[in-house]
């Protein structure tokens, strides 16, 4: 009897747990969270199996658990690392921002290209903990104010106030922007291999043409920020690999509904991994690129941690 409890149970989550996945990532802005919530939730969910009632589906239950797991981690400070390593001697910033967590999410592991933008998720995370909640629950996932009051123990009125707040916050940080080129279209792909074969030869001058006029270089979670062409040419001449970018390799992939590259450094005769590039593209530029360096993300793209050199 347990056993065919615990299947059925089972049978109605599973299909549940990329959405609910996404839905931690946006939150937490980490992956390795979010899938570790989620994994929370189900267990959660099947101990308290028992008290729940029906009143709401059993999807809008799952959310319940996972959004308030998420809002505990959310206040941990611990779980974001103490110490960010900075490169060596690099140019002057734009700004030195507050330390963000966040990883890249791949294309090929969640199917989904609904809020799920970089520059979304970024923005995001700037927001109070419930405020991040209600957003996300009300306009991306579209439940209603009461569902979400009762979600979040609150009450309608305080969730329609808190998104107001959070509305103009997040846009503040993510004001509307061109539209970018359809995903796999013949335009983004003619930006993105001009920025891949500028990039591995080197030619800083064309990235800097590639660039919107306020583009932003960002190194979550390194506090340094670069915005426009002439501070981010600055520091591609001079920063990474010495100033040197052949010595860097690009291997296509997607991030976050974006285009995106594993981040190589050859060394002799192969080519370690470093991290994962993701670009914003805005029309038929670029209007930002996120550098992650972080090697422990590449294996969820596929991709391997050496490569022997071209």
């Amino acid at each position: 009897m347990y056993a065919t409890a615990e299947a059925a149970f089972r049978a109605e989550t599973e299909p549940l747990r990329r959405e609910l996945e996404v839905h931690c990532y946006r939150m937490l802005g980490s992956v390795q969270d979010a899938e570790d919530l989620v994994q929370e939730t189900f267990l959660a969910a099947w101990r308290g199996l028992d008290g729940f009632e029906g009143r709401s589906s059993l999807r809008t239950w799952l959310y319940r658990i996972a959004t308030n797991r998420c809002l505990n981690a959310v206040r941990d400070a611990s779980r974001r690392p103490d110490e960010v390593e900075l490169p060596e001697n690099p140019p002057e910033p734009t700004r030195v921002g507050e330390v963000l967590w966040l990883q890249p999410l791949p294309d090929e592991q969640y199917e989904t290209r609904e809020a799920v933008g970089l520059a979304f998720v970024t923005g995001l995370q700037h927001l109070p903990p419930t405020q991040r909640a209600a957003l996300v629950l009300k306009d991306v996932l579209g439940f209603r104010a009461a569902e979400v009051a009762d979600m979040l123990d609150t009450t309608p009125a305080a969730v329609n106030s808190g998104l107001q707040r959070a509305r103009a916050a997040l846009e503040e940080r993510v004001p509307s922007a061109d539209r970018a080129p359809a995903p796999r279209s013949a335009t983004e792909r003619a930006i993105v291999t001009r920025f891949a074969d500028a990039f591995q030869a080197g030619d800083v001058d064309t990235i800097v043409t590639l660039l919107t006029d306020d583009a932003w270089l960002t190194m979550p979670p390194a506090p340094l920020e670069y915005q426009g062409p002439e501070a981010i040419g600055r520091f591609l001449s001079t920063v990474p690999a010495r100033g040197d970018l052949r010595r860097f390799r690009l291997v296509p992939t997607r991030a976050n509904a974006q285009p995106a590259f594993g981040l190589y450094l050859r060394d002799r005769r192969i080519a370690h991994a470093v991290g994962i590039i993701v670009l914003t593209l805005a029309g038929d530029r670029v209007s930002a690129i996120t550098a992650f360096h972080d090697t422990s993300v590449i294996a969820r793209f596929g991709l391997p941690r050496v490569l022997p050199d071209e």
